[in-house]
């Protein structure tokens, strides 16, 4: 049974910096697309960031480039997401998602596996 389980959540401060994990079991995905999005309440889940499987190639949404950054260690079957110059904006529940394709994509519906979520609130 595949399972992704998120951690590294939490409350921070604005300006501040979390790093967040997904560790994947029940199959290894390292030639997999990886991605991270999040809801923040009374919004739809938006896109994060991806990984492309094999060559580990990112993409970003527009607003989140140059503060967070994807990236994955393969031997531990886990992604993560640094995230730095937190705002209050960012406040939201963070999901790590997984394809069965090595493409990544901004189109959740295009996921096959996701994680519970971690919460992530940032103070002003």
């Amino acid at each position: 049974q595949v399972q992704l389980t998120e951690s590294g959540g939490g409350l921070v401060q604005a300006g501040g910096s979390l790093r967040l994990s997904c560790a994947a079991s029940g199959r290894t995905f390292s030639s997999n697309a990886m991605g991270w999005f999040r809801q923040a309440p009374g919004k739809e889940r938006e896109f994060v960031a991806a990984i492309r499987g094999l060559d580990g190639y990112t993409y970003y949404a527009d607003s989140k480039k140059g503060r967070f950054t994807i990236s994955r260690d393969n031997a531990k079957n886990t992604v993560y997401l640094q995230m730095n110059s937190l705002k209050p904006e960012d406040t939201a529940v963070y999901y790590c998602a997984a394809r069965n394709s090595p493409y990544g994509s901004p189109n959740r519906d295009l996921y096959d596996y996701w994680g519970q979520g971690t919460q992530v609130t940032v103070s002003s």
